[in-house]
């Protein structure tokens, strides 16, 4: 009988371990960003952020790369990643794809942003305040055809300077890629003239990726409302009621120097979608984007 109890006591005990039930793995939490400069340095910066936003938040945070602007939009769409920095007209158009999401956190400097026209020293062009239509016929790049500061402001002046759409006012348009490209490609003088934005430029400058005999500033835009981190408006339907307020809270009080320094920013700010109304109103205005 001993033997018996003994018996049943082990088979008992085999079955609630086999039947006991498993962990669920965490959900991973996953972002991704605008490819605006040398994927490298993009790679190593937003490594650096998920483990700070893991940290954070007590989850699981993944950093996803994307080849494009619009591979980043189109990745927020079908929720393959459910927060993203992107620049202001990505972020519209991500917004405008996905409802009830918002926009949560800027740079300080993304309040005032700023694009530079620059020319390659073999045309003669100098820094002017005045818009530079001396550029008339020569070869022209932007960056991204989804950027804001490399595509959608600079188009926007050049039309209001000229009365015409790009490709009727130069002599070849391209569009890099991104604006460190967009930098090499006119030192190099593949191009005459380009767009590209002021932190990457400054960026270049510091890292010794400039040369000011080749290339230089000739006009600066006024000041525009630009990058941001967005975030789906679902996003609390898997990470529970007030983890938007928690990742926002992560992101405003981000105060690490490297990891500032490699956006590069001072700090970041609260956002939200009414500061991008002038964005989507000039994409409308040139045609990007179609109400």
């Amino acid at each position: 009988m001993k033997k018996r109890i003994i018996t049943f006591a082990i088979a008992l005990l085999c079955l609630f371990a086999f039947n006991k039930p498993v962990s669920a793995k965490p959900i991973t939490f996953t972002f991704t960003a605008i490819p605006d400069q040398n994927s490298a340095r993009l790679n190593e910066r937003f490594e650096k952020v998920a483990l700070y936003l893991s940290k954070e938040l007590g989850v699981p945070v993944q950093y996803i790369a994307v080849k494009s602007y619009s591979a980043s939009v189109a990745a927020f769409k079908n929720n393959q990643v459910q927060l993203a920095w992107f620049g202001g007209l990505s972020g519209v158009q991500a917004r405008q794809a996905v409802p009830n999401s918002v926009a949560i956190a800027q740079g300080e400097e993304d309040t005032g942003f700023i694009t530079y026209f620059i020319a390659n020293t073999s045309t003669g062009l100098l820094l002017s305040e005045d818009f530079p239509k001396e550029m008339e016929s020569k070869t022209f790049t932007f960056g991204s055809k989804g950027s804001t500061s490399g595509r959608l402001m600079p188009e926007f002046y050049i039309r209001r300077n000229f009365g015409e759409a790009p490709r009727g006012v130069f002599k070849k348009v391209g569009f890099s890629g991104d604006h460190s490209k967009t930098i090499a490609l006119v030192q190099s003088g593949s191009y005459q003239v380009g767009a590209t934005n002021f932190k990457v430029w400054e960026s270049e400058v510091k890292a010794g990726n400039v040369d000011p005999k080749k290339v230089r500033v000739i006009w600066q835009t006024p000041t525009y409302p630009d990058y941001n981190w967005t975030i789906r408006g679902d996003v609390e339907k898997s990470f529970g009621e007030g983890f938007i307020q928690k990742v926002q809270n992560a992101l405003l009080e981000m105060n690490d120097p490297e990891l500032l320094e490699s956006f590069p920013r001072k700090r970041f700010i609260p956002a939200d979608n009414s500061m991008y109304q002038p964005i989507l109103d000039t994409a409308v205005e040139i045609g990007i984007i179609r109400r």
